[in-house]
């Protein structure tokens, strides 16, 4: 199949470039999947369309605030958005991976100060060397730092890291509402958007009716920011991310299987690391931590997930493609164009798809 199968007109007005005025209150389009039929409702309503014999799983990623801004020795500003550590420190010095605005002018040795929100100086990094990430096709630089960088780096230094299409700078709100009320694992460059709309009243109901809530992680990657280069889906190379299923997790989503549950998956990360996670041979999800390159496209035979709540993704992305996988290219592309001309909002602060 060919990526350009996967496309739809979106007017640029439509993509939300703010969360909505209190978490929780989007809209909802509820699809079924083996229909195609689609009813309009809001976030709001969602529990009444979970089905008591089910199972939820969440990503309980927790965004790093990875996009930070050095000063060349030069005087320029140069932004850093660091894609995670290169092993442990070494000799009192950190190394870390980064994608850097102006790339072919940031060379090997060039030396930046970085400071924190205060504008006080934090510490020095250098350029100690080029690498091409073969996942994604971008090359990236390794910094060097004068002194050990841990979590407290990003915190006082680094800003929200909003994906490319909110054409803003990110503000003190950001921390909040592009960070789940779950979130609880440092790593990811980007949020797990389909959690967002998730209130704590929201979960509370839930479990209240007895439904569990399972947590996985995946750490979300670079990947997500790069668009699909190559005309022929089999042909694309899918970036690799961190996963991890607890030994709890994994035991009550095999029970829940076996009872028959639905399986209700929040947001396409959960979908990569449950069916990353299934082994064919116990047929059954394994627990444990491991990296999945996996491409979820047309023809996967989905051994886990039964239902899925996700926001609306961009054309011609893997993340429509996975979704098209699910419910049907057709399906998928029908319920998108409605919800254009009903003007949903859409993308990372859009509203919310939940597939039955």
């Amino acid at each position: 199949m060919k990526i350009s199968e996967f496309t739809y007109d979106l007017p640029e007005r439509l993509i939300a470039q703010t969360p909505a005025e209190r978490r929780g209150g989007d809209r909802l389009l509820v699809i079924d999947k083996h229909t195609g039929e689609y009813k309009d409702s809001m976030f709001s309503e969602f529990t009444n369309y979970v089905d008591d014999n089910s199972l939820i799983v969440i990503n309980d990623t927790r965004v790093r605030k990875a996009r930070v801004y050095g000063l060349s020795e030069t005087g320029g500003k140069v932004e850093f958005l660091f894609t995670g550590s290169c092993g442990s420190p070494k000799d009192g010095k950190s190394y870390w991976q980064a994608m850097v605005s102006k790339s072919r002018k940031q060379k090997v040795g060039k030396s930046y100060s970085f400071f924190d929100n205060n504008g006080n100086l934090y510490c020095h990094g250098s350029i100690s060397s080029d690498v091409d990430d073969h996942d994604t096709g971008s090359s990236l630089k390794i910094v060097e730092f004068d002194q050990i960088i841990d979590e407290n780096f990003f915190l006082e230094c680094g800003h929200v890291p909003l994906p490319p299409y909110i054409k803003r700078e990110d503000d003190f709100n950001d921390e909040n509402r592009y960070q789940t009320v779950y979130a609880k694992n440092y790593g990811s460059m980007a949020a797990p958007t389909a959690g967002l709309h998730f209130t704590t009243d929201t979960l509370k109901e839930l479990q209240e009716r007895g439904i569990e809530i399972v947590h996985v992680t995946l750490q979300v990657g670079m990947g997500t920011f790069l668009p699909v280069r190559t005309e022929n889906l089999e042909d694309h190379v899918m970036h690799t991310e961190a996963y991890m299923v607890s030994e709890e997790a994994a035991e009550k989503i095999n029970k829940a299987k076996k009872e028959g549950k639905k399986i209700i998956a929040i947001g396409t990360t959960s979908v990569r690391t449950l069916e990353s996670a299934y082994d064919e041979s116990t047929k059954s999800v394994k627990a444990g931590s491991s990296e999945t390159a996996l491409f979820i496209k047309p023809g996967f035979e989905f051994h886990v997930v039964d239902q899925l709540v996700t926001n609306f993704h961009t054309p011609e992305s893997t993340l429509l493609v996975l979704v098209s996988a699910f419910a049907g290219r057709e399906n998928v592309l029908n319920a998108y164009k409605h919800a254009v001309e009903k003007e949903y909002r859409f993308f990372s602060y859009g509203d919310a798809t939940f597939f039955i």
